[in-house]
């Protein structure tokens, strides 16, 4: 099968393409302009100059370069958005433009070239503070931050294509996606680089909020059983380990396997607006289990902290330290 994937240079993206390749499936990567030709994690030894990646430089917020890459494929994957809860506050247009208005573009350019399934992300921030657990699909939506209220309405408009022009859109709603290569924009890689630093105390926002913590390659697995699957079409799938942790317990654990105890203070700038805090994320995944049998290997409190060393390792390895840096915080 001939896959587009959008934003593939991305975390999940990069894991995504490396299962894709397994499969012996042909990629189209879709990433991001820059000037300096850099394409993010498939730079990475395992994806670099493998001959099933074809890397095309565009933008999703531009019509004509996403149509021309959308020609010939089978399935599009579209993982392209801007993902930074923090920036969003900073930067709210910019979520609007890249993840509600690309996403329109994508699923425009699926329309046109015919493809045969599309597989949009959604994310587990658009229902909010949960208001029942563990949380279905049919929880109610609540735009608390800039960037949730614009993967709202890209997963509106994803599936206006379904019901008003037939496209084949199928929405995957992942929980908290961790792992080695990630960001350290995120909450776990920060905490693993301070305590690789060696310093004496770490610099955290809110320890109360509680996550369902999926690591990475179940949930590119997620995405490529939903790719490869029938069914399911107009529809929208949570997909999460099934497991709810508090931030705290999470820094205890790493704190275990580092083999270090620190002192954690808080730093106001990692704290989200009062009324924008999401303190509860839990996911109910039994849908997306009995429609393409999707279960996490890494579940429950012993598959998270197997999946914390796998984590830690990663970043242990100083030639994966590199544009890591203990001392700044990440937006």
């Amino acid at each position: 099968m001939r896959f587009l994937v959008t934003g593939a240079d991305g975390f999940i993206g990069g894991h995504l393409v490396e299962q894709l390749c397994a499969r012996r499936h042909d990629v189209t990567a879709y990433v991001l302009y820059n000037s300096f030709g850099t394409v993010g994690w498939l730079d990475h030894p395992g994806l670099r100059d493998r001959e099933d990646i074809r890397v095309v430089l565009g933008d999703v917020r531009d019509t004509d370069s996403l149509q021309s890459a959308m020609v010939g494929h089978d399935v599009v994957i579209h993982l392209a958005a801007l993902i930074a809860i923090p920036y969003s506050y900073q930067a709210p247009r910019s979520y609007i433009e890249t993840n509600v208005i690309g996403t329109m573009n994508v699923m425009e350019a699926a329309r046109r070239a015919g493809v045969a399934r599309v597989v949009h992300t959604s994310t587990s921030e658009v229902y909010g503070p949960a208001q029942y657990v563990p949380m279905d699909e049919k929880h109610p939506l609540a735009g608390q931050s800039p960037y949730s209220a614009s993967k709202i309405g890209a997963d509106q408009v994803a599936h206006s294509y379904w019901s008003s022009f037939g496209v084949p859109v199928t929405t995957l709603r992942p929980f908290n996606a961790y792992g080695p290569r990630q960001s350290q924009r995120a909450f776990i890689p920060s905490v693993i680089v301070q305590l690789l630093s060696g310093a004496e105390s770490i610099a955290l926002g809110s320890l109360s909020p509680t996550r369902d913590l999926t690591f990475v390659t179940d949930t590119a697995e997620g995405f490529r059983a939903v790719a490869e699957g029938k069914g399911g079409l107009g529809e929208v799938f949570n997909m999460g380990s099934g497991f709810e942790i508090s931030m705290g317990e999470v820094v205890e654990m790493l704190s275990d396997i580092s083999g270090r105890k620190v002192v954690v203070t808080e730093d106001p700038a990692r704290v989200r607006p009062e009324s924008s805090e999401v303190e509860r994320l839990w996911s109910d995944s039994s849908k997306i289990e009995g429609a393409f049998g999707w279960k996490p290997a890494h579940a429950g409190r012993d598959g998270l902290y197997r999946g914390l060393e796998k984590t830690y390792a990663w970043f242990r390895d100083n030639a994966n330290e590199a544009g890591y840096d203990s001392k700044r915080y990440v937006v």
